[in-house]
């Protein structure tokens, strides 16, 4: 069974081919980082017109580094939300008339379980159940998953998400679009605890975060910087930095060794952009090798936004028994919750 996918849910473009039997065939991404620099972040107009732009030519690379042809493909996945309105109206108008034009089914997909199940595109693939961590510029939750589509929602940002907190924060600091990676970068030369900063929620006895009062409390500190050179503003922000990212860490991995032990799951699974980040991965790894637990990452490509996820997901649904749609009206929905089960 080979299912195509396209992701457009925000700023990459991303398509993909996967086979039940050989696995990924080809995948391509298309990152809108250079178009939204310019704004100091997305701009969803333009996003959704260079998804217009990009999709067809990355449709034919995937085609060529396959050796396939469109006429191969058994079902056309893409991602129905949570999103960009716009952005995800491009991808689900090309996957529905590409399935028109072919004769071929249609399978909407949500966007963090593709993340979710990104790590079973990796060598060393997760087993049911597990903990899953998603932490993203847009989300952060903690769901309990016992299979495909069987997902239990814990716990969830109350306000900004680890990494949209990043993000702002990189602004608030003078760094460049998309700041959160710069951030993350520039904690490494810091000195760890030069500042200390709050940890929102860390004793709340639930599974639930909030962030946008550590970006408040660094703000307070930004406007209170008394240096007087610019070596002196660098050590500062650079000490600021180590001091955000350790308490973003130190929440992130807290809530999710309790959620392992409350619930007696033994695996872990991170996914979304901002399990790309050394230090959150050097953290868990500690703390999952103390209480004999095990964490799993999907490969670092697959860590943003891509097709490849979109794909595989739709392959799983079609092979626990999902049913695709036939090519017809579609929809999309730009806000919408995994807690499925």
């Amino acid at each position: 069974m080979r299912v195509l996918g396209i992701e457009s849910s925000c700023d990459e473009t991303g398509l993909a081919l996967y086979d039940t039997e050989q696995g990924l065939l080809a995948h391509a991404l298309h990152s809108q980082i250079a178009l939204h620099a310019e704004y100091g972040g997305v701009v969803p107009e333009l996003a959704s017109r260079d998804h217009i732009r990009r999709t067809v030519p990355l449709l034919r690379k995937i085609l060529a580094e396959s050796g396939t042809s469109l006429a191969e493909t058994d079902a056309i996945a893409y991602t129905q939300g949570p999103g960009l309105a716009g952005a995800l109206l491009v991808g689900a108008a090309f996957a529905s008339g590409l399935a028109a034009a072919l004769g071929k089914p249609v399978l909407p997909v949500h966007h963090l379980e593709g993340h979710l199940l990104s790590p079973f595109l990796s060598s060393d693939p997760p087993d049911f159940p597990f903990i899953a961590l998603l932490v993203s510029g847009g989300h952060t939750q903690l769901m309990r998953v016992e299979g495909v589509g069987r997902y239990e929602l814990l716990g969830e940002t109350l306000d900004d998400a680890a990494g949209e907190a990043f993000d702002k924060t990189a602004k608030l600091m003078g760094l460049d679009y998309p700041g959160g990676a710069l951030l993350a970068r520039l904690a490494e030369t810091g000195r760890p605890g030069r500042y200390r900063l709050p940890r929102p929620m860390l004793n709340s006895g639930d599974f639930n975060f909030s962030f946008a009062g550590l970006k408040t409390a660094a703000l307070t500190l930004i406007r209170k910087a008394d240096a007087d050179s610019p070596e002196a503003l660098a050590a500062f922000h650079a000490d600021l930095a180590r001091a955000f990212q350790d308490a973003v860490v130190e929440v992130l991995t807290a809530k999710a060794m309790d959620a392992l032990r409350r619930t007696g799951v033994s695996r872990l699974v991170v996914a979304g952009g901002v399990g790309a980040n050394h230090a959150l991965r050097q953290s868990l790894g500690v703390a999952t090798e103390t209480c004999q637990a095990r964490v799993y990452y999907p490969e670092f490509e697959f860590c943003t936004d891509n097709g490849a996820m979109i794909a595989f997901a739709g392959a799983m649904r079609l092979l626990h028994g999902e049913s695709p749609q036939q090519a017809g009206p579609f929809s999309i929905r730009p806000r919408w919750s995994l807690g499925l089960a």
